[in-house]
């Protein structure tokens, strides 16, 4: 069972969950802050924060192995470790009393790759996918991979170091050629962070998404 931060709905029962995936080193505190700031535009949004299945070398938690972004282990990390996030996903959902329609995945980082990763083979498409600073593994392999199509948006910043921008204009024309929706969004003068202007374009994104999804099922 993994180490779960939780933001549930003060006054209401949850008709949507967000989970936060984190990035490398990293711990789910780290991304439940998001929820401090989206929490008073999104009511009935419940927000959950796991850590990563495996303490990574330099501390803090990991989802996968830490590799160059071209290395093509990526892939096979991401492969291995879905099953530990869907399990956590379906455990949520069920807490909640939630289809998984009714699921939007955001990350970080090595995160995104993971939101990317699984919310891409999920057997009900999600409602949304927002990755942050971080792309995506396993581009040949998508089309025959892909199960489900959520509209997905990638922010990234114009001078990340870690996660450079074209990682997120490659990702965005892979998602396209497999039938997704996709947007990106690179920021200027961010580097591999997440600033105000970043989550309130994320929280954009959500509200459309929800909304849209709301109005016409999954």
């Amino acid at each position: 069972m993994l180490n779960t931060l939780r933001r549930d709905p003060d006054h209401s029962d949850a008709r949507w969950l967000v989970v936060f995936l984190h990035g490398y080193g990293s711990t789910g505190a780290d991304l439940i802050s998001f929820a401090d700031y989206w929490q008073a535009s999104m009511p009935g949004v419940a927000f959950v924060a796991p850590d990563g299945p495996t303490v990574a070398k330099d501390g803090g938690f990991q989802w996968i192995g830490k590799r160059p972004g071209t290395d093509p282990r990526l892939y096979d990390d991401a492969v291995a470790a879905q099953p530990v996030v869907d399990q956590f996903i379906d455990g949520e959902l069920a807490r909640l009393g939630l289809d998984g329609s009714r699921l939007a995945l955001v990350g970080f980082s090595q995160g995104t790759v993971m939101a990317l990763h699984v919310g891409l083979r999920r057997e009900m498409a999600p409602a949304a996918v927002l990755g942050y600073a971080g792309g995506l593994v396993g581009r040949e392999q998508l089309k025959k991979d892909v199960t489900s199509r959520p509209p997905v948006m990638l922010i990234n910043g114009e001078l990340d170091e870690i996660a450079p921008v074209y990682g997120m204009h490659v990702a965005v024309k892979a998602l396209a050629e497999a039938g997704v929706v996709a947007a990106g969004q690179a920021m200027p003068n961010l580097a591999h962070a997440v600033d105000a202007d970043a989550l309130i374009l994320g929280a954009r994104f959500l509200l459309s998404a929800f909304a849209y999804r709301a109005r016409h099922g999954a």
